[in-house]
């Protein structure tokens, strides 16, 4: 990224210098023709003016004073192609002509009712800034193309001072290591990067200590909530009439399984992998359904399903959801898992006049859409009278 950013700089500050050249170049021709131009319309002004008053004291024309100016009493003395101007009405202006020649003409009136005299300047011989630049024109370009040489790598010079902080600071953000201080280098410089290197070392030491206490967070409770529920477990097991209590000790189990593996699914690695045996294997998990019969068990998917997400996210996913179904819809529920367009549906029966049961975390949609969402699917729920259906869109 620095590195585009040095280059991007170079071609701004390449880019200005090279316009400005070209500007100060276009606005030198312009001033340098504009300057001969009124140089000469101001040396036919003054012919003009010496033309009147010698004719206000003699009551006669004179002839101009300057050898490239000659006076024409008559229109039809001028060359062709200054009579095709002033047969157009015009009665001073500037004109070319191929091969050379360049006049200047000015129409003057001695008295006002009579009829215009013409001054025409042939200007050729005396132009300077044309043969200025024929004769010099190679040593102007050479000592323009050296100045632009000079002023990119100015340029490129500037961008790779101006850049090299952000360079620095880039490759230090690439090799942090994994514990220890953030004292980038940059943060005693007294500018923006200088500020910004010390907010972000900050902002890093912040976050990795945060991520620290969340891991040992996660360590400990783990440890002090999964030791205790399995000393539980064995002494329910042999417990008189505790299944309920047992039933509940493992929805515990299941919610601290959901709640880790959400708190761990940033770590969790997305990929594809194969949703159909997922399910398979969440099946064989429950107890007895490996029995069941087509009648009350039926499977309405592809020989392989691959899907995009986290395969121990979908397991958790998979297992609190057939287990709610299985457990909510009584001893007698017929389980359906279908999909179909790019839709898992799955629906249980529900015996009627079942009475309403809690069973912990298997009703908690929240935790269930959180755990979808964290993989990128969406999941919902849809009660009916007798029928229960949850609708997954895998990823």
């Amino acid at each position: 990224m620095s590195s585009s950013i040095r280059r991007a700089l170079f071609a701004v500050l390449a880019g200005f210098t090279v316009l400005l050249c070209l500007c100060y170049t276009a606005l030198l021709l312009v001033v340098s023709y504009v300057t001969e131009d009124m140089l000469v319309d101001r040396l036919l002004e003054r012919e003009a003016a010496a033309l009147r008053a010698h004719h206000a004291r003699h009551a006669e024309l004179r002839a101009p004073g300057l050898d490239l100016v000659r006076l024409h009493a008559s229109a039809a003395t001028l060359p062709a192609p200054v009579r095709a101007v002033v047969a157009a009405g015009r009665e001073r202006g500037e004109i070319f002509v191929p091969g050379g020649a360049h006049y200047h003409l000015r129409a003057v009136r001695v008295t006002p009712a009579a009829q215009p005299v013409w001054l025409l300047a042939d200007v050729g011989p005396v132009l300077v800034v044309s043969r200025l630049f024929r004769e010099v024109g190679g040593v102007l370009l050479l000592v323009a193309l050296g100045l632009v040489a000079l002023a990119l790598g100015l340029a490129w010079w500037l961008a790779r001072r101006l850049v090299a902080p952000l360079q620095r600071l880039a490759h230090e953000v690439r090799t942090l290591p994994a514990q220890g201080r953030f004292d980038f280098a940059a943060r005693s410089r007294r500018d923006e990067i200088g500020y910004l290197a010390d907010k972000l070392g900050t902002a890093l030491a912040g976050l990795h200590a945060a991520l620290a206490r969340e891991q040992a967070f996660t360590r400990d409770v783990s440890h002090e909530l999964r030791t205790p529920l399995t000393v539980l477990k064995n002494a329910l097991a042999t417990a008189p009439d505790a299944a309920a209590a047992r039933a509940q000790v493992d929805d515990m189990a299941a919610t601290i399984d959901v709640l880790f593996a959400l708190a761990r699914a940033e770590t969790l690695p997305p990929g594809p992998f194969d949703l159909r045996g997922c399910i398979e294997e969440v099946l064989l998990r429950q107890p007895g359904v490996a029995d069941w019969d087509e009648a009350r068990l039926v499977l309405d998917l592809p020989e392989r399903l691959p899907v995009s997400g986290n395969r121990q996210l979908a397991m958790l996913l998979m297992e609190n959801c057939v287990g709610n179904a299985l457990f909510h819809g009584g001893p007698g529920c017929r389980l359906a898992v279908s999909f179909t367009d790019g839709v898992l549906a799955i629906d249980n029966s529900v015996e009627s006049g079942r009475p309403a049961a809690v069973r912990g975390f298997l009703h908690g949609h929240d935790l269930l859409r959180r755990l979808a969402a964290a993989m990128g699917w969406s999941v919902r729920f849809e009660p009916g009278a007798g029928s229960y259906r949850v609708v997954i869109a895998p990823r």
